[in-house]
């Protein structure tokens, strides 16, 4: 009688536990994390931008909140997506410059770093990544040793628009479609068949990285016969005409990602996942079209019709920098449980602040190394933070096309950019009066500016020493 009695007491105990934890899962909020590659900030309708037809995006931003002053602390793939994924700086994690898998087929994201998606699987979530990861080729770096239970993909950063090679059920075979239509119709799949428990889904587009084309006729028609305003027409020795192709060509590539986001909002909408599901969208980082001269991101390339003369470390053609509009990235998040629609954050947010912040949305208890360097920016969302540090520090060392040792601290109203193997690009810009980065007051005699400019270089070198940069040593 007794033996039975604690067979059921077990049992019930068991259905109980069971039950606890379904009403735990239900309460956790789903995230789904939408990060494309080469997004500019401005690139959007919700921006300002008088041609991008992003209204996707725009309803993203205009159902939450819309953070102004997001950036990378490396405006290039590699570095700012192990920074996403660490919250600690790339010259910590030996990862600088992007990878490049044909001359560093063995360099990759170390597995025993703390990330974000091991610690949400940990915490019950069912966790998957869609689309590029850009952190090693090897076995050793693939996405399943960071807590991606599921991937389907590509772990290099380059690929096709149409007819990718991909990565399927751990085989590498080559789809018949557009690059952003194949992986939302996997990212649909996963949203399907994990609606019932809490899941975390990163949705990694390689749009619009060039090349931009071919997209669906949809995206391309209404840039086909578009003459786009750009920037700085007057810009000494503009290439304007490839500007405007390549205007009309980025922008459509940013349509073809913006379409495939409708179909994931859509999909939350039809599985009544909307309520509940964490919406995020952002890019790795910035990019320049025709602006300061230059396109791409932070190893920029100038667009003139004649190029500056190169040095032994900067060729002819290439333009390495530290830009607002390279290190600025878009960044709206909706979840309706939290969010107002069309809440307008102004405090500075980075690439860093993921890890803290991903956990503290899903009310996980984040390691100790998630706040190193990042932090929470759920009280910005919450306007809790009675106090917020607006001050970021970046960087960037090149060594593919040129070979830079870049290193910035910007506040509100001023930003400073060291090359320490370059002395002669050093830059200095007042961001109150030339947002725009126009003119250089690095060699001004104004005693405020030179003050500034000793200040904020201190800060450089302080920051430098506390994450043990060992550009510091060629200092000496």
């Amino acid at each position: 009688m007794r033996l039975r009695f604690m067979k059921s007491l077990l049992a019930i105990t068991f259905v109980f536990s069971l039950t606890i934890q379904a009403v735990y899962a239900a309460e956790k909020p789903n995230i789904l994390f939408i990060f494309s590659d080469d997004h500019a900030a401005w690139a959007t309708g919700h921006a300002g931008d008088p041609h991008a037809k992003t209204p996707n995006m725009d309803r993203i931003y205009n159902e939450g909140a819309t953070f102004n002053n997001a950036f990378t602390v490396t405006p290039v793939c590699s570095p700012s997506r192990a920074e996403m994924m660490t919250g600690r700086y790339g010259s910590e994690l030996s990862i600088t410059d992007w990878i490049n898998p044909r001359n560093e087929p063995t360099l990759g994201l170390d597995t025993s770093h703390p990330v974000w998606p091991r610690a949400l699987k940990e915490a019950g979530y069912r966790t998957g990544l869609i689309g590029k990861w850009h952190l090693g080729t090897e076995d050793k770096f693939h996405p399943q040793h960071f807590g991606y239970e599921y991937f389907m993909g590509f772990r290099s950063g380059g690929n096709k628009p149409k007819d990718p090679t991909l990565e399927v059920n751990g085989k590498e075979q080559q789809l018949e479609g557009l690059l952003p239509d194949i992986l939302t119709d996997d990212a649909i799949d996963f949203i399907q068949k994990e609606s019932d428990q809490p899941f975390l889904l990163s949705v990694h587009y390689r749009a619009p990285h060039a090349p931009w084309l071919p997209v669906a006729d949809s995206d391309w028609a209404p840039y086909k016969d578009l003459d786009p305003k750009i920037p700085n027409p007057d810009y000494p020795k503009l290439n304007v005409k490839m500007v405007k192709r390549k205007t009309q060509e980025y922008l459509a590539s940013v349509t073809s990602v913006d379409r495939n986001i409708g179909r994931l909002l859509e999909e939350l909408d039809r599985l009544n996942l909307t309520e509940n599901t964490i919406v995020i969208y952002s890019s790795d980082h910035g990019y320049n079209m025709g602006h300061n001269g230059i396109w791409h991101k932070g190893n920029g390339h100038w667009i003139l019709t004649e190029f500056p003369k190169g040095t032994e470390n900067v060729p002819e053609k290439q333009r390495p920098n530290m830009y607002d509009n390279s290190i600025r990235v878009p960044l709206a998040i909706r979840y309706p449980k939290m969010i107002k629609p069309g809440q307008v954050v102004e405090g500075t947010v980075t690439n860093l602040d993921w890890f803290a912040t991903l956990l503290d949305l899903a009310d996980v208890e984040a390691p100790e190394v998630a706040t190193l360097y990042g932090r929470s920016f759920v009280p910005l969302i919450k306007d809790e933070a009675k106090e917020w540090e607006n001050d970021l520090y970046a960087e960037y060392s090149t060594h593919h096309q040129s070979k830079t040792h870049m290193r910035m601290y910007r506040t509100p109203e001023w930003k400073l950019t060291r090359d320490f193997l370059n002395p002669e690009r050093d830059e200095l810009y007042n961001l109150v009066h030339d947002p725009a980065e126009t003119t250089n007051l690095i060699n001004s005699t104004d005693p405020e500016v030179v003050s500034v400019k000793d200040k904020l270089h201190q800060k450089i070198l302080d920051k430098m020493k506390s994450i043990s940069d060992s550009v510091l040593t060629t200092l000496k």
